[in-house]
């Protein structure tokens, strides 16, 4: 209905009536009266009152559309050239135009029939009839066109009525029909304009990267074709224009007529219009372009996020599952050396967030639109990489303090086997003598020397320093080197007492006591027992 109503109330186009233009029964040459009024000529025409009553009045309503309205508010001047015809002709034309002429009337001119015949029934009709023809304007009948020099300046006047404006009917045809052209093309580029942003605005952007760039490359594609329609409109214009103006281009004396400046006017206007609908053309596509860019900017952050964030939590399950803290210097070297591969393994992707992290703040610094999404994803990127970085340097505080321990219990248990083998090599009957029991007290000395070396600190102390990795096992083995520690110096003791009594040469001998590596000396047996 919308459609059918427009197209009732469109205003006429010289394309909808072009035969009847080429007819030429009316013209308006673009003359104008003293005033500014717009003139109106009806040319000799033979068969003038054959004319269609439609084809008339399509003709006279688009003629009167033509001037601007202030010049159409004047009012018309209308000349009507009958000088080889007759009365009745006249009196037709009359007739015709009171009744059917659309616009306002000024003054009407009728160049009469030259015949004195006619021009004599003329002149007495004139009289007779002048209240028939309902005209509320003066009816002027002028005898020839210097008479009508006289009320209308030459220069407004076409070459038939004596004058000197330029006037051809195919041209004003052709710049007719090319201006309402324009304005047709102007009007249906707006419109595309119009309709391409409306889809734009209402178009929801997609969650995938793919997605995403197959309509940022349609739109893209969509927004250079309607540039290009600009373009062309543009062109159509700036053509036209220079058509308009090439009687003044090609001679300096040449003037454009009213009608002429009001048609370089309305190209103008219409340029105008073009331009201020491409720029905000332009204005709109560069923040849908801009919203789309960074739409596309988007998906792959979180396509990149998604796949990082999927590694690390890889990283960190791996990382969380490594809770052996090894039972052996051996193992927890090895450990040490899992702990390393894990480390290098997660050097790509933590990289990889550090990188994604800065890239998002780097977006959220250029104004994005998705900040409230952005934000809590570099935040989370970071959080992992610090949780990751923060539990490794924890591993390998932990295996660092495990194989501390481990040594240290290797240590003191190797010097525990160490003193044993001593005690149990020095020969009993050797130490009998003085000399035998000093040289075995300064053996006992010596390596007791080395005990502060090889020894754990008090078990106090111990507990304290390793309490955070003493695991069941571990403690009890510690406790078991402990034990031992404690009953190999307890052995030393014994054997250092005695050997300073056989050294200050005390009468009664001393048997010293030779354990056997695996025993107690407080459960040693008290018979002596030579060293293998």
């Amino acid at each position: 209905t919308d459609e059918i109503m427009q197209q009732e109330i469109r205003p006429l186009v010289a394309v909808d009536i072009i035969e009847q233009l080429h007819r030429q029964f009316a013209i308006l040459s673009g003359g104008r009266g003293k005033d500014g009024a717009p003139i109106i000529t009806f040319p000799e025409f033979a068969g003038f009152s054959d004319i269609p009553d439609e084809d008339f009045l399509n003709v006279v309503t688009y003629l009167t559309s033509i001037p601007s309205l202030e010049a159409a508010s004047i009012g018309f001047i209308i000349i009507i050239d009958r000088r080889r015809d007759k009365w009745s002709a006249v009196k037709a034309s009359l007739t015709r135009i009171a009744g059917a002429f659309p616009g306002n009337l000024q003054l009407v001119f009728v160049l009469r029939p030259s015949r004195f015949i006619q021009r004599t029934i003329a002149d007495i009709g004139i009289k007779l009839y002048r209240d028939d023809f309902k005209m509320k304007v003066p009816i002027i009948m002028l005898n020839s066109v210097s008479d009508l020099h006289g009320y209308i300046d030459k220069s407004q006047l076409t070459r038939e009525l004596g004058g000197t404006l330029e006037y051809g009917h195919s041209q004003w045809i052709h710049h007719r029909t090319a201006i309402e052209n324009f304005a047709m093309t102007v009007k249906t580029t707006a419109q595309m304009l119009q309709t391409f942003g409306t889809d734009l605005a209402e178009t929801e952007l997609p969650n995938d990267v793919q997605c995403t760039e197959d309509l940022l490359s349609a739109h893209t594609d969509h927004h250079s074709k309607l540039k290009d329609e600009l373009k062309l409109a543009v062109k159509q214009g700036a053509t036209l224009l220079t058509c308009i103006r090439e009687p003044v281009t090609r001679s300096a004396n040449s003037k454009l007529s009213p009608d002429e400046l009001e048609n370089v006017a309305t190209v103008e206007r219409l340029l105008a219009q073009l331009d201020e609908t491409e720029k905000a053309f332009d204005q709109f596509w560069t923040k849908h372009h801009l919203k789309l860019e960074q739409c596309l900017q988007l998906r792959h952050f979180e396509h990149d996020f998604r796949e990082i964030k999927l590694a690390l939590d890889n990283l960190m399950e791996a990382q969380v599952g490594f809770t052996d803290i090894g039972d052996s210097v051996t193992r927890v070297e090895h450990l040490l050396g899992e702990q390393k591969q894990l480390e290098e393994k997660g050097q790509e992707p933590l990289e990889k967030a550090q990188s994604l992290a800065l890239h998002g703040e780097q977006l959220i610094q250029n104004n994005h639109y998705a900040v409230d999404s952005i934000r809590p994803k570099c935040v989370e990127l970071r959080r992992i990489c610090d949780d990751f970085t923060n539990e490794t340097k924890k591993k390998y505080d932990i295996l660092g303090k495990s194989l501390e321990l481990h040594k240290q219990l290797d240590k003191a248990s190797q010097w525990c086997e160490a003193g044993i083998y001593l005690l149990a090599s020095q020969a009993v009957d050797k130490c009998q003598s003085q000399e035998g029991a000093e040289t075995a007290l300064v053996e006992i000395e010596k390596f007791l020397v080395t005990a502060k070396e090889h020894q754990l600190s008090n078990p106090k102390e111990f507990y304290n320093q390793f309490d955070m990795i003493l695991t069941p096992e571990i403690k009890a083995n510690a406790q078991r080197i402990l034990k031992k520690l404690e009953d190999v110096q307890e052995m030393f003791d014994k054997r250092h007492v005695s050997l300073k009594k056989l050294a200050a040469k005390q009468t009664r001998p001393v048997q010293p006591v030779a354990p056997h590596p695996e025993s107690s000396p407080k459960r040693a047996s008290p018979k002596i027992t030579r060293p293998a």
